[in-house]
């Protein structure tokens, strides 16, 4: 797998616009993972998403069989949030001015939520009828 570097922006408070490099960060693995990434009031909101399009009825299947936990013990916060073509998490924590330090917590979320996604997906795999709407 190609690695991949993501520049992690800071978002202004009052306009809402992304207007200060706050470094780049490689990641080796599962950068397809995120969705978008930034800084605010110092704590990085990390969106965290599926690595491949997911059929109607595996969006609320992955979004009920999903734990939250194994990502939630290396972060502050995670919460679902729909409305988008797939799921997303948004993760919160603070931002870490080191750079060897921000990829391992970036690497160490997203091999969670990949390990995570990975359960789901096996969990789900025959519950199409459960969630098929007649």
């Amino acid at each position: 797998m190609e690695e991949t570097t993501i520049v992690i922006m800071l978002k202004d408070e009052e306009t809402g616009f992304l207007d200060q490099e706050l470094g780049s960060y490689s990641v080796p693995e599962r950068a397809e993972l995120i969705w978008s990434i930034y800084v605010k009031s110092n704590e990085v909101v990390l969106r965290l998403s599926c690595d491949r399009e997911l059929e109607d009825w595996e969006y609320e299947a992955v979004f009920d069989y999903y734990d939250t936990e194994p990502v939630g013990a290396l972060v502050d916060t995670i919460i679902e949030e729909e409305g988008h073509c797939d799921p997303v998490w948004i993760v919160g924590f603070p931002f870490i001015d080191d750079q060897d330090a921000m990829e391992g917590k970036l690497a160490k979320i997203l091999q969670a939520h990949e390990k995570e996604l990975r359960s789901v997906f096996d969990a789900i795999k025959d519950k199409e009828d459960d969630y098929r709407e007649e």
